[in-house]
């Protein structure tokens, strides 16, 4: 299989590589939920997102895509539902609330945002639901790392193959919570298949997105070991 020629319903994106991995946004706000997105171009990424390389190259990853208007609409209710729990449980919430004004400030429209998609997840025109063949729980974790491992980088190939060719994704987990709820929506057998994540798909309002505002590199990496010097 080679390289997928462009569709024509949308041309690749001038950007370099270097652009391309640094402004593959999480996108939320900006996904057009009125216009279609052809089926050719999802084609288009999976079959990148099939390069991708899998643990003992056993390629047991799989991709639900859902364009249908009421498994979409059902999907996006118990993602809302997902959503209300995390809320009011505080979920990964931080410890305490960050002191910077401007850490603060985008706190706030990361929360806007995710309620957004929330409010609204239903009416994206893709839903693609990443699988892995098997059930995780009870496994030990260096298993569950290879598993997660073997379908995270075809899904990461994807969302990149998306943005070049002017469509917006966002990594979500939320519907995990009921997750049992989505595979019988979805007819995925729960007790053989695992899902990994949901991600909205739709062409973007506008392309031109930035590099995100990120912490400092010697916090965030280690030289040798965790008390090496950053």
């Amino acid at each position: 299989m080679g390289t997928p020629t462009p569709s024509e319903d949308a041309a690749i994106l001038d950007l370099t590589t270097d652009e391309l991995l640094s402004t593959t946004r999480t996108v939320r706000r900006r996904l057009d939920l009125e216009r279609p997105v052809a089926r050719e171009l999802i084609s288009e990424c999976l079959e990148l997102a099939l390069q991708a390389p899998s643990g003992g190259n056993r390629q047991d990853w799989r991709f639900v895509v859902v364009t249908d208007e009421d498994r979409r609409r059902r999907l996006g209710e118990i993602y809302r539902r997902g959503w209300d729990r995390y809320v009011e449980e505080g979920i990964l919430a931080p410890p305490s609330r960050p002191t910077d004004p401007e850490k603060r400030a985008q706190a706030r429209r990361i929360g806007k945002s995710a309620q957004y998609l929330a409010d609204h997840l239903g009416e994206v025109p893709v839903l693609l639901v990443p699988c892995h063949e098997g059930r995780f729980e009870g496994r030990p974790s260096m298993v569950q790392a290879s598993l997660y491992g073997s379908v995270l980088p075809a899904v990461w190939s994807f969302m990149l193959a998306a943005r070049s060719r002017g469509l917006g994704t966002a990594w979500t987990t939320i519907h995990l919570f009921y997750e049992e709820a989505a595979a019988e929506v979805l007819d995925i057998p729960y007790d053989k298949v695992t899902q990994v994540a949901m991600i909205p798909v739709a062409h973007t309002l506008g392309t031109d997105f930035r590099p995100g505002a990120r912490g400092d590199m010697d916090v965030a990496v280690r030289w040798e070991g965790w008390e090496g010097a950053s």
